[in-house]
């Protein structure tokens, strides 16, 4: 082979190499994208539609739907690890015992989202939904000694003063609405900061030494099942699913359905975004997702409202895009 020939079949090996890598960034960059837009939806659709179920057919059982949500999770989990689509450490009680700590937390952040959600608007509930960043801000400070810098803590004030303003000019302000959502803020800055140690732990009582986010879905949605049931009880819960006529309403019962199809949706289009970009963007992009939520909320279900409180709203969802920019940084 001459020189000039060995030269061309470089030339065309070198473009065909480009080809393959152009192909490859384009598809990867499609699968961002998809995994990107089926977590928005999920997320953004699952809150709505369990706004719905609360305030609209007037359910007055948070926990339950909650049970109910955990139960269809649970099922469809089983059902896919059965088919060999997902594997799953076995849930030993080593590891249950391990595990309990952090899903009392869950169970708590999740039954007080309900409640909140309940009394309060969706777009006022996103907004006071910040109050976890500041929690969470603190508690890394305090605990792991893990400090910020100036933008990180100015994105917090922002919220702070959003989450006050929003609060002064909220046409529906209800106490106990508001109080219900504090807790779940402090609950699932608990649960933030709290799972990672336990998670750390888990793994030395797991059979591989791992333990992947398709078993943690499981445990959490298994335990979550007993506990949840108690709270019914405690709640008065019980009676009250035991008697009311919306049970017997296919229509309602196919809305929880998909309420509790949603969650697990959630659950697995969260860990394909997070691993088709990473933390930052994935950060970000739930930091964003909550402004057309907000507009959904207020549109959906003919939110009264104002000029100021709008402006609070809005205030306070940049904030969260601040924060979430500055700790990118």
């Amino acid at each position: 082979m001459d020189t000039h020939t060995k030269n061309e079949a470089d030339l065309e090996n070198a473009l065909l190499d480009n080809r393959k890598q152009l192909v490859v960034g384009k598809k990867v960059g499609n699968l961002a994208f998809v995994s990107g837009l089926s977590y928005c939806l999920a997320s953004c659709t699952m809150i709505l539609v369990n706004k719905y179920v609360l305030s609209s057919y007037n359910f007055n059982a948070g926990v339950s739907l909650m049970v109910y949500q955990n139960f269809i999770a649970v099922i469809v989990v089983s059902f896919l690890s059965f088919l060999g689509v997902v594997t799953l450490e076995p849930l030993t009680w080593k590891l249950i015992k391990v595990w309990l700590p952090v899903n009392f937390i869950f169970v708590g952040m999740l039954f007080t989202s309900m409640y909140s959600l309940k009394y309060m608007n969706v777009a006022m509930v996103t907004v006071l939904k910040n109050a976890t960043n500041v929690i969470t801000a603190f508690g890394e400070l305090y605990l792991f000694n893990k400090h910020h810098d100036s933008r990180v803590w100015v994105s917090l004030v922002l919220m702070i003063v959003s989450a006050i303003a929003g609060g002064f000019t909220d046409l529906q302000f209800t106490a106990i609405g508001y109080a219900w959502q504090m807790v779940n803020c402090f609950l699932t800055a608990s649960y933030s900061l709290t799972l990672r140690r336990i998670m750390d732990t888990a793994k030395q009582v797991t059979k591989s030494g791992e333990l992947n986010e398709i078993t943690m879905v499981m445990l959490n949605n298994s335990l979550s099942i007993p506990l949840g049931i108690i709270l019914m009880f405690l709640f008065g819960e019980a009676e009250y699913v035991s008697q009311t006529p919306l049970l017997r309403s296919p229509t309602f019962l196919m809305v929880m359905t998909v309420s509790g199809l949603l969650g697990l949706a959630i659950s697995f289009t969260s860990m394909w975004f997070l691993h088709q970009t990473g933390a930052t963007t994935y950060s970000l992009i739930g930091s964003l997702n909550k402004i057309p939520l907000s507009v959904a909320g207020i549109v959906l279900f003919d939110v009264p409202t104002t000029v100021d409180n709008l402006l609070s709203i809005f205030f306070g969802l940049i904030a969260g895009v601040l924060f979430a920019r500055a700790k990118m940084r």
